[in-house]
């Protein structure tokens, strides 16, 4: 391992001792460039990032005067990454440069650390960043510690401040609300603040997402502009603060959330904040989309390298009301209709308080004996007769009121005494910064899986957010500190059921996608972006979602029309052909199919098979975007280029038909590609057919691209383009 270290010195507040302005710290990428320089004051002062410079020109950037990391104390003018009562009740922290190290940490990872120090206090702060080079993404962080006799409070503590000077920046972020998420909205920045950020402490996500472009010089684009691309690996309270300060300048602060979250740090502690993620891209956002969905199937997903299976879930065929006879019986329709694992939801435990609505039963995880008499091992057997695989549901977080174990551990939720319970969907959060917590939650996942090895699957769910936010483990002086404590009680858990259970497969549920973030992913397979699975709303949602997300990992299911939540009723090709340009599932059950829809779904999921490898694994680019234009669409390129498929959708009916080329994209031009459609509604005549198994170059394709009419609303096509000699 290479190692190289920068000396420094602590300095007393203002003191003479002078830096070279020639102490140059860089952070590449293969196409980017961060650059720090030390001032003559020994200042760490953010110089440049951008497109990657080479020696000369590193060197020849000027200094400024921006804090890399600035502190509260000497200037008020902007926000301050760090604020900090000493435990001597100073309220100032001046941070000074005290050296760097650079390890390599593998052919495609360097960590830079920069430590800084206060220059009176034992007081210290490291930046941490870890640049992935082929990605193009650089990971940043942050470690503040110190040797104070008392401990010291904490009222800021970012994970990274960044800095731009630039005539005009367009912020896209990505909010909604339940089964409306990821909406994209793109606005100019102003003076003064602007605020992504969440007070829900869990389910964090539910509103606003921690992710954004911004866009330098003009609004953001697909294919071309100067964009950041970033998002924050945290799933509790959060900020995102973009502040355009008097001079047109741009900062950045993101991290944890500060709101009602003051830390008291004791001596030698380490505060270690959540990482940004973020890249630079002078090609527009498609780049960056790309550049993150590679980086999340190497580091980002678990087990980001393996193949997602398809799934038939029961619950907007049932929701509680079951049996052992009915789950048998869908079970062998999953099997029948081709699907690899069958995913039995909510509803299946409690006995004292049985699981028949939403308002009982949470946190008795014990099989109800007279819905399933044989239990789960039962379930398990009948799906293995049938040849696929079992999965179940699980809410280990939460609990009832209406439950044995609220009736037993009272004290184990998070509330306040003397107030009447605040209870959301009719339940309460266990309060997981408490280790007995922990451990009866780890306990819930471990007992169901050692007693049933054969689940092969677990849909983990969060339904509700924080209000009431006490917590009747930690002392009166650290309640606040309940914020941050849930998310490592949480992460403490998950690296436990990981450790253990390495082969079981696992969804991250959260109310849909209120728990979307590169620190949770890391320990599952795949995530449920939306309870919303109306096909339309779902091509919004996804649109959004992808942007930072791989398809891969993204579970989208055909599902029952009308849709439940939205009344719609949309064909059953535009509802597989929209599913199968993520991980495909279904909830729509067999047994309500009429023979024809059986046979075409059946098709569906065979052709979904051929295409699945370069749905997960491919490079997706976005050809048409639904927020432009009346039909959408966009394509996967196998990373050889020898096959793609594309998914192009109408979302409302033109009466002249829609004629718009797609003009594709990612494709060898010198090699011949075969173009034909998968998925059709019937053999006979379409818009499509005469181009069906005709071979164009791909040069050809990108430029002249495919050009067909498409009249109705709903109509959609699913087009595979194979390399041929």
């Amino acid at each position: 391992m290479k190692k190289s270290k920068i000396a420094g010195c602590l300095l007393l507040c203002v003191a003479a001792t002078a830096y070279a302005e020639t102490t140059t710290i860089t952070v590449n990428t293969r196409n980017t460039s961060l650059i720090y320089k030390v001032d003559d004051a020994g200042k760490l002062r953010q110089i440049y990032f951008g497109p990657i410079l080479d020696a000369e020109s590193v060197e020849n950037t000027q200094m400024t005067q921006v804090d890399a990391y600035p502190a509260f104390g000497t200037s008020y003018i902007n926000e301050a990454a760090l604020r900090v009562v000493h435990g001597d009740g100073n309220t100032s922290t001046e941070l000074y440069f005290d050296g760097v190290e650079q390890n390599r940490l593998g052919d495609d990872m360097t960590e830079t650390v920069i430590t800084l120090k206060d220059g009176y206090f034992p007081f210290t702060v490291k930046l941490f960043f870890r640049a992935y080079e082929t990605n193009d993404i650089i990971e940043q962080w942050s470690e503040i510690t110190h040797a104070e006799k008392k401990p010291v409070t904490l009222y800021n503590f970012a994970s990274s401040h960044l800095f731009f000077n630039e005539p005009s920046y367009y912020l896209t972020q990505f909010c909604g609300e339940w089964a409306m998420e990821m909406n994209m909205v793109e606005t100019q920045l102003s003076r003064g603040v602007k605020n992504i950020e969440s007070k829900l402490g869990v389910r964090s996500d539910q509103h606003a997402h921690p992710c954004f472009y911004l866009s330098l010089g003009g609004k953001a684009q697909e294919r071309a502009g100067r964009v950041i691309g970033g998002t924050l690996a945290w799933p509790g309270s959060y900020r995102l603060s973009f502040e355009v300060d008097h001079r047109e300048n741009l900062h950045i602060v993101s991290g944890i959330n500060p709101y009602a979250s003051h830390y008291i740090l004791a001596p030698k502690e380490v505060f270690k904040t959540p990482a940004l993620l973020y890249t630079y891209s002078d090609s527009g956002v498609g780049v960056i989309s790309r550049r993150f969905h590679r980086w999340a199937q190497k580091y980002g997903i678990y087990r980001g390298d393996k193949t997602r299976t398809t799934l038939l879930n029961n619950w907007e065929a049932t929701y509680f009301d079951f049996n052992e006879e009915v789950l048998s019986g869908i079970i062998k329709d999953a099997a029948d209709m081709g699907f690899e694992l069958f995913l039995l939801d909510d509803g299946w435990f409690g006995n004292k308080y049985p699981r028949n609505s939403d308002n009982a039963g949470l946190g008795d995880w014990d099989c109800n004996k007279k819905k399933l008499p044989h239990g789960l091992g039962y379930l398990v057997e009948e799906a293995k007769k049938n040849g696929i695989k079992f999965g179940i549901w699980l809410e280990p977080e939460m609990v009832n009121p209406k439950s044995e174990l609220y009736e037993k551990h009272p004290d184990w939720v998070i509330g306040q005494p003397h107030r009447q319970l605040d209870l959301s969907r009719n339940q309460l959060i266990l309060d997981l910064s408490n280790p007995k917590v922990q451990d009866f939650v780890f306990g819930v996942i471990d007992k169901i899986l050692s007693e049933n090895p054969d689940i092969a699957y677990i849909k983990w769910d969060c339904n509700r957010f924080v209000t009431n936010s006490g917590s009747y483990f930690l002392s009166p002086e650290k309640q606040s500190h309940l914020w941050i404590g849930y998310v490592r009680g949480l992460f403490s858990v998950l690296e436990r059921v990981r450790t253990k259970y390495k082969d079981v497969s696992m969804m991250c549920c959260s109310g849909g996608g209120g728990r979307i973030d590169y620190a949770t992913l890391p320990y599952f397979d795949e995530f449920w972006i939306s309870d919303n699975t109306d096909a339309l709303d779902r091509i919004f949602i996804q649109w959004g979602t992808t942007q930072f997300f791989p398809s891969m990992a993204l579970a989208s299911h055909v599902s029952v029309v009308p849709n439940h939540i939205t009344g719609r009723t949309e064909p059953l090709k535009f509802r597989f052909d929209v599913a199968m340009s993520a991980k495909l599932g279904m909830d729509l059950q067999p047994k309500d199919m009429s023979p024809e829809d059986k046979t075409f779904s059946r098709n569906a999921i065979k052709d979904y098979y051929k295409i699945r490898p370069i749905v997960q694994f491919g490079d997706l680019y976005r050809l048409l975007s639904p927020y432009e234009s009346r039909r959408t669409a966009m394509m996967y390129v196998a990373e050889d280029k020898s096959e793609a498929v594309l998914f192009a959708y109408l979302l409302k009916k033109t009466i002249n038909g829609d004629t718009q080329p797609l003009i594709l994209e990612g494709l060898e031009p010198a090699r011949n590609y075969k173009v034909t459609e998968l998925n059709k509604a019937s053999q006979g005549y379409s818009w499509f057919t005469p181009l069906e198994g005709k071979v164009f170059s791909g040069d050809y394709l990108m430029k002249y691209g495919l050009r067909f009419t498409m009249y109705n609303e709903y109509e959609s096509k699913v087009i595979y383009i194979e390399s041929v000699k």
